[in-house]
């Protein structure tokens, strides 16, 4: 691939937020390849693998990022918890900000820097934007989710006089978390119909191409890939094309939609920002760098899905 730096020896690699779906398959693939992964926990450390943070109190030891290869900053209470109340709109919204300011502040206190941030962010910056097609360079959107993003992202971006960072802006990831149960157990049960219109465009990506493609943004080398990298499948999908092809896979019939008006009053501002909301998202910088994508249709990460979880 393009721009990739060759491994000469095993990379030591910090990650926030690996106790989530992304974060532990990210862990496994790198410790797999023999790299060292240190996991970031509020609890003691248990052993090498592990070291303390308190980033609601933006405590972390510099030393624990002093030199290391990448820092992955992937933390962030779920935006899958609905309704958002006003509370937990602040929740998601300091979880985020705390644990990214505090990484940037031990990787400005340490002795040196690490050779690249990696910091999640998400598809949401970009807000409904109908059948716009959605490039790095897009402008951002509005509401929650966009206003969350930037302010996320320029948090990252401090790091930058610093070391070379990505905000690595994913879509729904089709593995086995709490977005893809749910829609799971709605096909099973005969429900998987459209929501709204269903000609939204819902940017999705299996998880394994979501933890090579953070893989590839960590090996791209000082001069490769940074600022926002989208990180969606190549094969851009409505909300019935995922549903259909999902009910299909699971050999029950494509339902009845849902009228928004329902999802609305059900969900308040949620329902347009993550379910009504259309996000035709293309992965431009990392086919630019090129990312080769193991699954390329909706239909091959949704199948890989069904095979791992039964």
């Amino acid at each position: 691939m393009a721009n990739q730096t060759a491994r000469t020896r095993p990379r030591r690699i910090v990650i926030a937020g690996a106790s989530g779906m992304i974060g532990r398959a990210l862990a496994e693939r790198l410790t797999a390849g023999g790299d060292e992964v240190v996991r970031l926990v509020r609890k003691p450390a248990r052993g090498s693998g592990e070291a303390r943070w308190d980033p609601a109190a933006g405590i972390l030891d510099p030393a624990v990022l002093s030199g290391a290869d990448a820092v992955v900053g992937l933390s962030g209470a779920s935006t899958g918890r609905l309704p958002w109340t006003r509370a937990y709109k602040e929740v998601v919204i300091t979880s985020r900000l705390d644990a990214t300011r505090t990484l940037v502040d031990a990787m400005r206190a340490a002795d040196r820097a690490p050779g690249v941030f990696v910091s999640a962010s998400a598809v949401g910056f970009y807000g409904d934007r109908g059948d716009e097609d959605l490039a790095e360079s897009s402008a951002p959107g509005s509401g929650f989710l966009p206003a969350l993003c930037r302010a996320w992202e320029r948090e990252a971006g401090e790091a930058s006089e610093l070391t070379r960072v990505a905000t690595v802006r994913t879509g729904l990831v089709v593995g086995p978390g709490t977005a893809m149960r749910a829609l799971h157990m709605l096909a099973r049960a005969g429900l998987a119909g459209p929501l709204g219109s269903g000609r939204q465009w819902w940017p999705w990506i299996s998880l394994r191409d979501e933890v090579v493609a953070i893989d590839h943004v960590i090996g791209a080398g000082d001069d490769g890939l940074n600022g926002p990298v989208n990180l969606a499948g190549p094969t851009p999908a409505t909300q019935a094309d995922v549903m259909r092809t999902l009910a299909r896979l699971v050999g029950r019939p494509f339902g009845m939609p849902v009228p928004a008006f329902a999802l609305r009053l059900a969900l308040g501002d949620a329902a347009d920002a993550m379910l009504l909301g259309s996000q035709r998202v293309i992965p431009e910088k990392l086919l630019a760098d090129g990312f080769r994508f193991h699954d390329e249709t909706p239909e091959s990460a949704l199948a890989a899905y069904l095979d791992e979880v039964g």
